[in-house]
């Protein structure tokens, strides 16, 4: 049945947390996939201040959305413009930094004790053998320095990921995108887009593919990806005469700032195989339905996977691994009254236009 089993794997990996501001479920499953490439990311408490909640949907492989799940929060924290409250800029360099961390012989070596340990057929069971220090140690986890070894001039990974990520600081919420995993908000029960599917069609990725020298064919970057930004994918990253955001694909993220209200009843970060199978506002529907009689909020993920996985492989369609996040705001959000609280939610919604509008309420580029 070539990529699909010939039955669905339907075991779920779940999760809850809190904090004092909000409350959390996810649920991932692999589905009718040959393998699991999905990861995620879910810290409620990642500073005093700051959750940070991420979705990585793999391609070619599983090591970069896992890489980026271990990684990619701990350099948002590092960046010295996070300490001075720019969380917008730090979240944009460390979607850069990723690519960078990958390269080289401790990428390829991190990447070696992620990846897959019987897979016979990607040389990175050579990681196993060629190891000069633990790789699980966290005490140089910031030291990324250059190792010398047989994979010094490794270019980075083959495989990709999307990384979808969504950081609330007090109220204000930062959603970063690249790849076609997708973050929307519920305001009022109306469900509203905070990130864009970066397929390669659009007008903006189809321009810059062009000028980099690739082409599209069927929907797909060279007639192979269907995604116009990822992480990872080093093979569409080898001009040397082009800027990191203007390669054939790029890992620059689109950044959406909202500021929260107390309109705002939750946000849902999902990978595509949740959004090939509801448009927001059915599954921003479909969670309202399923919180009046269930509070457990991996409970809910967990029937939103149900319900998107096809009872066979003819279509395509919900065959592909999900995983889903779901983050509920507690009540208040803050320090606005209901009349400001109305004011603001005028403001900053993303788009006064029906759901799977791509525009967004304040964009930093």
């Amino acid at each position: 049945m070539g990529i699909y089993l010939s039955s669905p794997k339907t075991e779920k990996s779940s999760e809850d947390g809190e904090n004092e501001k909000l409350r959390y479920g996810l649920s991932s499953m692999q589905g009718w996939r040959a393998t699991m490439e999905d990861a995620h990311a879910a810290l409620p408490d990642l500073d005093g201040s700051t959750s940070f909640f991420g979705v990585y949907d793999g391609h070619g492989g599983k090591v970069v959305a896992k890489f980026c799940a271990k990684y990619l929060h701990q350099q948002v924290l590092k960046n010295e413009v996070y300490s001075a409250g720019d969380i917008e800029t730090s979240v944009e360099k460390s979607f850069f930094r990723m690519d960078e961390m990958m390269r080289g012989q401790r990428g390829w070596r991190e990447l070696a004790v992620l990846g897959d340990k019987i897979n016979k057929f990607t040389g990175m069971i050579e990681g196993l053998i060629w190891s000069p220090r633990s790789a699980d140690g966290n005490d140089q986890r910031d030291d990324w320095g250059f190792e010398e070894g047989p994979h010094s001039d490794f270019s980075g990974p083959t495989s990709g990921s999307t990384a979808c990520v969504a950081i609330i600081r007090n109220n204000q919420l930062v959603v970063a995108n690249a790849g076609d995993s997708r973050c929307v908000i519920s305001r009022k029960g109306q469900a509203y887009n905070l990130s864009r599917d970066h397929k390669p069609d659009l007008e903006a990725e189809k321009e810059r593919i062009l000028k980099a020298g690739g082409f599209i064919h069927a929907g797909r970057v060279n007639g192979s990806l269907n995604l116009a930004r990822a992480i990872g994918d080093m093979e569409f990253k080898q001009n040397k005469f082009l800027p990191v955001e203007k390669q054939i694909v790029t890992a620059y993220p689109d950044v959406n700032t909202v500021d929260l209200c107390d309109d705002d009843n939750f946000i849902v970060l999902a990978c595509d195989g949740i959004w090939d199978c509801m448009s927001s506002q059915q599954l921003v529907d479909f969670i309202h339905e399923q919180l009046k009689t269930e509070s457990k909020l991996s409970v809910v993920c967990e029937r939103v996977l149900d319900r998107c996985l096809a009872p066979s492989t003819a279509s395509g369609e919900g065959c592909d691994n999900m995983t889903m996040i779901l983050v509920q705001f507690k009540k208040p959000l803050g320090t606005t009254s209901n009349a400001s609280a109305d004011e603001q939610s005028s403001e900053s919604k993303p788009a006064d236009a029906p759901e799977g509008s791509e525009s967004t309420a304040s964009t930093h580029n």
